[in-house]
């Protein structure tokens, strides 16, 4: 089943999308594309602003379509790309089994009104594919023009890291003022106060410490009464030691990426000092979780099954609540092989997938062995990144259960650690022998993602 990109033109809602979408249409931007052995379905899987690659699936049958991007336009630039994929067979659609997530969406759209000739799309003004196809001119610029811009650019950086050291000042008077008024009336009053102070970090342009602090009053309120006034002493403590490390270096892209901004993703894949991992994967978990800032932060959890490189990777996405829930690209418990590129630090773990390769039908790998001893496991990451807040390790055999408290720990086979684990455990991962665990170490509290036990792998929740 074939289509041609005159189909594609008239689908288009705009000129915009069809040159947005001519700018998809090259190979290097997509991974895992494929095609039903009857020809009618197709997909792939395109990079986008974020860590993980947007999902996007056609029926060539009646140009029905879906793509896990936010776009409010129907159809979006990246369904128009892999349309123009296939047009013009840029790329081979490899014909394999359909995944799941393209039978998930089949299912639901059968029956309904998605069965929507191309064209009656809606049309905004006049379309032109050869226009789409053409290269911008590039325009030569003016030698003066360019130098004014880089002064521009040099005084905005020098006002912003004011702004920021100035912020940074408002803060830590404001922790000592915490400090002196008593740790109690501060976790009584949390959340009004760290609000307060969190609009000031945002006004001056330290808005990620700002989202960090605006979390601080449910991180505490997730902890036992007794626990929180030390894990308030620990988070405003880390909170003091970032604001410091930035005034030391303020220019180092790290600490920045924890107090200010981060690098945009062409930033990182054009960096040719970031690592990039090649590698077997398996994915963990993945947490959604919805801030008080009004985003939506979607985090997996990757964990390297070869001997090469860092053992965790974290995946981080973040998308306006009022886009609604996004369709995940991964399901937990699933392994694959790709190419993940590792935002530059001294401890890599935030990631961006570069490459996911094609499923294949192979058996469930083996978790490695901890390549450290799990008391390096909590300490060493301190060393490099003191204010951090998650720390992923990979626990040796041990066992969860309660005590006569109601309490759950984690405790290693031997005996000799044992480690709090946060109270929303249960099911079969309490009592069972774990032969390997994953979990988040918080400072105070393990979060399991998920485990291999002699009978199989169970997730962090089951």
């Amino acid at each position: 089943m074939a289509i041609d990109l005159k189909a594609v033109e008239q689908l288009a809602t705009d000129q915009s999308s069809l040159k947005a979408a001519a700018g998809l249409a090259k190979p290097a931007k997509w991974s895992g594309v494929g095609g039903s052995h009857d020809g009618a379905l197709i997909w792939g899987e395109c990079a986008g602003s974020g860590a993980n690659p947007y999902r996007v699936m056609a029926d060539l049958r009646d140009l029905g379509n879906k793509c896990t991007c936010p776009s409010r336009k129907f159809p979006c630039k990246h369904v128009l790309g892999l349309l123009w994929l296939n047009a013009e067979a840029i790329v081979p659609f490899t014909p394999a089994d359909t995944p799941a997530w393209v039978s998930d969406w089949l299912g639901r759209r059968r029956g309904t009104s998605a069965a929507k000739p191309a064209s009656s799309a809606p049309s905004d003004g006049e379309k032109d594919l050869r226009a789409a196809r053409a290269d911008e001119p590039e325009i030569a610029e003016d030698p003066r023009d360019v130098a004014r811009r880089e002064a521009q650019a040099a005084r905005r950086n020098e006002e912003t890291e004011r702004a920021i050291l100035d912020a940074l000042d408002a803060l830590e008077q404001w922790i000592g003022d915490q400090l002196r008024m008593g740790l109690s009336g501060f976790i009584d009053d949390a959340t009004a106060r760290c609000r307060r102070i969190a609009a000031r970090l945002v006004d001056g342009k330290a808005a990620v410490l700002a989202g960090r602090i605006d979390e601080l009053p449910s991180r505490l309120l997730a902890l036992p009464a007794g626990d929180r006034p030390r894990g308030a002493v620990v988070e405003l403590g880390k909170l003091v030691l970032l604001a410091r490390a930035f005034r030391t270096a303020p220019r180092d892209s790290e600490i920045r990426r924890a107090v200010a901004t981060s690098e945009t993703r062409e930033a990182v894949l054009a960096d040719p000092a970031a690592l990039r991992i090649d590698a077997d994967w398996e994915v963990l978990a993945e947490r959604v979780q919805t801030r008080r800032d009004g985003l939506v932060s979607q985090t997996t959890w990757l964990l390297n099954l070869t001997a090469t490189g860092p053992r965790f990777a974290m995946l981080l996405d973040f998308f306006p609540a009022s886009a609604g829930r996004r369709g995940s690209v991964f399901t937990p418990g699933e392994s694959f092989h790709g190419e993940l590129v590792f935002y530059p630090s001294t401890r890599p773990l935030r990631a961006l997938l570069v490459r996911r390769d094609g499923a294949q039908d192979r058996p469930p790998q083996e978790w490695p062995s901890p390549d450290e001893t799990l008391s390096d496991a909590l300490t060493r990451p301190l060393l490099a990144e003191p204010w951090a807040i998650d720390v992923p390790l990979l626990l040796p055999q041990g066992r969860i259960a309660r005590d006569a408290a109601g309490h759950t720990w984690w405790r290693s086979v031997d005996g000799i650690t044992t480690l709090p684990v946060a109270a929303d455990v249960s099911g079969i991962l309490c009592g069972t022998n774990l032969t390997r665990s994953a979990a988040i170490w918080s400072g105070n509290r393990l979060a399991i993602l998920a485990a291999q036990t002699p009978w199989g792998r169970i997730g962090g929740h089951d």
